[in-house]
């Protein structure tokens, strides 16, 4: 909620950014560990995990404009320059960018992306966590014992106004799917449908959570949200995943 934390000669340490970057070491240190433990190969995954965070944050940062295209077409530096990302934009061009050079290299992706879809929803759990620094991504105006007043200027609604934490909900919804999917990894019968119960898991929380977000500025397809719309091919998409592994392993 406090997002400016300290400043250091001009520069201003911000919560958004510490639990941003908390989140990619935690998710970096993990997949190497998690790899190592799967007989990958550390080196792509450290390569894997370096083009896919370049290939979500340019994917992120584009469907962001992409929900805000009238302001971006009247001001496109306002946009580019500020802090707007879509969460979902960022996993789809992160997949789809470790999806390209996995076919470049000839390498198995559904292998490093079972592996690394739990470093995923770890590092979207502390991100989440600086949303709520930052005071984006808030709920819907509440008047209840777990309502948060966020400080004027901040991103959320201001003081005056209590806002459910839609953003610790969904911190705490990744951290529980990051440990449903270490178990599912763990397990040699299912290790190979982790991917696909991350979508399932990760569409599902979104597009319910999304109902109860208070912030308009995200975009609407139609009556749904961005993300929500979004959410509803990546489920259909996880749970074709699960079905196709359960078909394979039939015919075996």
């Amino acid at each position: 909620m406090y997002n400016d934390w300290f400043t250091i000669g001009g520069i201003t340490i911000h919560g958004y950014g510490v639990m941003i970057a908390i989140g990619i070491l935690m998710a970096y240190f993990t997949g190497e560990k998690l790899g190592k433990k799967h007989n990958l190969d550390t080196d792509q995954i450290d390569t894997i995990i370096f083009l896919v965070l370049i290939g979500g944050f340019a994917f992120s940062k584009l469907v962001y404009c992409l929900t805000v295209f009238d302001q971006f077409v009247k001001d496109p530096l306002s946009v580019l320059g500020s802090g707007g990302w879509v969460v979902y934009g960022g996993i789809v061009g992160g997949l789809l960018t470790g999806w390209l050079y996995c076919k470049k290299m000839n390498l198995d992706f559904m292998a490093y992306f079972n592996v690394l879809a739990p470093c995923i929803a770890l590092a979207q759990g502390f991100g989440r966590i600086g949303c709520f620094f930052a005071g984006c991504c808030y709920g819907i105006e509440t008047h209840t014992v777990f309502d948060v007043h966020f400080p004027d200027g901040s991103l959320g609604p201001g003081s005056a106004i209590g806002a459910l934490p839609t953003q610790l909900i969904m911190s705490a919804g990744d951290f529980l799917i990051f440990g449903i999917l270490l178990k599912v990894l763990a397990n040699e019968k299912t290790k190979d449908t982790t991917a696909a119960l991350y979508l399932v898991l990760y569409s599902l929380g979104r597009f319910l959570i999304e109902f109860v977000r208070g912030d308009t500025a995200r975009g609407f397809i139609g009556p749904l949200s961005t993300s929500q719309f979004i959410a509803v091919f990546t489920f259909l998409l996880g749970m074709y995943m699960i079905w196709r592994h359960q078909q394979k392993n039939a015919v075996l």
